[in-house]
């Protein structure tokens, strides 16, 4: 898998309990889509994507039916589940997450780390979470309609357990993602720029070292940025990576039910979806709509957000 994704943290524990208030019932469905669910041919046999991380073969899968967020978890409202539970992020415990380099005005500051040996665009930095993204200088001041960002796995299931919600399965995040289209490379279709139109936003330019933002965007953009597919839900593709349900595994599905499928039993991965702001069809083109990547639950990033879903 392309290391320009996401970085790990490795395995650290913060030996810390997550305690708080899990909802038996969904607060509230305001801007959620009722999906109908049913049969949709999952994965893909592209050639241009990455058969190593299981995006095959082509198989039909059937899906209850369930609701999803129209857009990824905002700043806004996770910072309302933080003042109704007090809750504190991985990133806080830690007390360092991984920001682009491109977001680091001194690479010399003292709250800088070490780059990521593999992939030296990503830099641990002390003091960045979620209200401060790209370390203790840095502000959501002016982002809180954008997706929150530096939250862990374990963060995002906290979430949905104060909402009465939950993560999506990968399965349903691809039928959700598909917007009713059949097999097509992205989430609107096989162009990646239809009669020249952005439709998602992801790095332009030549990664890692400049991006020329010709779709708007150097960062994350708002929530409701785009149009939307064909079920009405927003940046399905780039902006931020999304959390899933389910531990990754590159084979486990070939042979997994074809109903309602929950993913591997056990894992030490978690799989994410939609690639980011920071993918590239150069180095990592993981905004195609079945393409896959994962993380460590513990691991924190600046393109890593989640949506929620709820039973239908």
């Amino acid at each position: 898998m392309g290391a320009c994704c996401a970085a790990k943290r490795g395995g650290d524990k913060t030996n810390q309990t997550i305690d708080i208030s899990v909802n038996s019932t969904l607060q509230s469905d305001q801007g959620m889509i009722a999906l109908e669910g049913g049969r949709f041919m999952m994965g893909t046999d592209d050639k241009i994507g990455f058969p190593a991380d299981g995006e095959g073969p082509v198989r039909q899968v059937e899906v209850r039916p369930f609701l999803m967020d129209e857009t990824a978890v905002t700043n806004t409202q996770f910072k309302r589940f933080v003042d109704e539970t007090g809750y504190v992020t991985e990133s806080e415990r830690f007390g360092w997450s991984f920001v682009f380099h491109l977001f680091l005005e001194d690479k010399n500051a003292e709250y800088i780390l070490q780059p990521v040996p593999e992939t030296p665009w990503w830099y641990g930095v002390r003091g960045a979470d979620w209200r401060h993204p790209e370390g203790p200088d840095s502000t959501i001041a002016d982002r809180f309609d954008h997706p929150v960002i530096q939250v862990s796995w374990n963060d995002a299931m906290a979430y949905c357990q104060w909402a009465g919600k939950r993560l999506p399965t990968e399965t349903e995040w691809e039928f959700a993602a598909r917007g009713g289209l059949e097999q097509k490379r992205y989430v609107w279709g096989d162009e990646l720029l239809p009669e020249g139109e952005h439709r998602c936003n992801i790095w332009q330019g030549t990664f890692p070292t400049y991006n020329a933002a010709e779709d708007g965007y150097v960062g994350t953009a708002p929530a409701k940025s785009f149009k939307p597919n064909g079920y009405g839900l927003y940046n399905m593709s780039g902006n931020v990576w999304e959390w899933c349900a389910d531990w990754f595994h590159p084979t486990y599905h070939i042979m997994a039910t074809r109903k309602n499928p929950t993913g591997p039993p056990e894992g030490s991965n978690k799989v994410m979806r939609g690639g980011s702001f920071l993918c590239h069809d150069s180095y990592c083109n993981r905004y195609r709509v079945a393409a896959r990547s994962s993380n460590t639950p513990d691991s924190a990033t600046g393109n890593l957000g989640f949506r929620c879903v709820a039973d239908g």
